[in-house]
This record gives structure tokens, sequence and C-alpha cells, in this order.
């Protein structure tokens, strides 16, 4: 069975680089996670007046408004079936700021067969989804971006104007001579501009899934039926 990333890529995940195609094949029929350990050597934010929004998205594990360098984190990307029969897999970074608490990027992806792509729950309770676009670029990189978001909460259900929201594009590739991933990520508004990134490189382990479950932490706090 193909992986999300295979479905929403069709043809063009064939000319992802080797290494990229096995992290995106992680599936329940795979039968494996990739878990990844690295380093960010840059972690900013925009000017002062972000810190607010960045807070806002701290509370539900979206963003924060931390910064600095050399920043160790984790990615964990465990396949599993939610409660609602969809093949999902687990996007979480956790970073380890120096003298602070960590602090987690939680997502939850899943194909939607009726929007024709991935769509990417943001945070802990799902309350933020969003399409993403991909491409695959001549080196074998793979380009994500985020679309417009749309809130569920209830019966709420609306999409959330852009001026309250970012564009997140992000870069995954491989460094042939050194060995390890690498990536990179901002986001922007489009009337405040950038508001937030990162870049850094890490290593990836892909341990059978008879031999590690999935970290109940990992998964969301609810799950949403809207896509």
């Amino acid at each position: 069975m193909a992986s999300i990333f295979e479905l929403a890529l069709g043809r063009d995940f064939g000319r992802l680089h080797p290494m990229l195609r096995k992290r995106f094949a992680v599936d329940t029929s795979a039968g494996y996670a990739c878990i990844g350990q690295g380093v960010f050597f840059e972690v900013r934010r925009g000017a002062w007046w972000t810190r607010p929004f960045l807070r806002l998205g701290a509370y539900r594990n979206i963003l924060f408004p931390g910064q600095g360098r050399d920043i160790p984190f984790t990615i964990e990307n465990y396949p599993y079936t939610d409660g609602l029969g969809r093949t999902t897999v687990t996007f979480v970074r956790t970073l380890e700021l120096p003298r602070a608490r960590k602090h987690r990027f939680d997502a939850t992806m899943v194909h939607s067969a009726q929007r024709g792509g991935i769509v990417d729950y943001l945070g802990t309770h799902q309350h933020l989804a969003t399409d993403l676009q991909l491409e695959v670029l001549d080196d074998g990189t793979l380009h994500l971006q985020t679309g417009t978001l749309r809130f569920y909460e209830g019966p709420l259900a609306f999409t959330v104007p852009a001026i309250f929201t970012g564009t997140a594009d992000l870069y995954e590739g491989y460094d042939d001579e050194r060995g390890v991933f690498t990536v990179r990520m901002q986001v922007r508004n489009p009337v405040f501009g950038f508001l937030f990134g990162y870049r850094g490189e890490f290593s990836c382990t892909f341990p059978s899934m008879t031999d590690v479950g999935v970290p109940a932490d990992l998964k969301p706090l609810r799950e949403e039926i809207r896509e």
C-alpha cells in the first residue's frame, strides 16, 4: 500500500532523493517509523510585535516565541490508524532550548481523497487544518507549502482570514557527502512579513513498528472528522 506522500505525489515520488523516499514512505503497511535527531543551527522569529502571535501558537504546540542557535531537536514520524479509520502519520518536533522548557510543534497528516492531497492538522487538538502543496525539486529535495487555514471546533467551521495566519514553506533534503537530512522552514504573513523560521540537519533511524508502539503523547488529544 502506498504511503500518504506516495499518494499525494504520484509519479513525482520517484524523483525524491532515495533517503527521502524512505523517510516519506512511512506508513502502517510499511511497518516502520522514522525518528530523527539533530540540531537547528538557527531558530529565529520576526520583530517584537510577532511575539503575541507566536505565544498564542505555543498554547497548542503550533508555534513558539523562542529563538537561538545550535538547538538540539527530535522529529518523530509514527504511522497509525486513527479513531476515524484514517492512516495517519505524526510529525512532532521537540526542541531543547537552554534554560527553557521543551517546545513542540505538533502535526498529524492524513491523505484526503476528497481534497486530493495531504491534510495537515496542526496542534494538539486538530483545530486547524491546511492542505499541503508538494513539489519535488531537481536535486530530489521536497518542498512543502501550507495553504489556507481552516478552523474546526464543535459546530464552528470557517476559513481563517489570511491576516491572522502565515504560510509555511518547508524544504527537506539530503546531503550525500555528510550523510544527513537537511531542513529549513519559514513562516510568513502576507501583511506582517516574516514570523518564524529555522534551519538545521538531522540523522534518522527507522525502527520497526513491531518493536515500538506509537507514544500516546504524540497523538492529538481530539480527532477532527472534517478535512
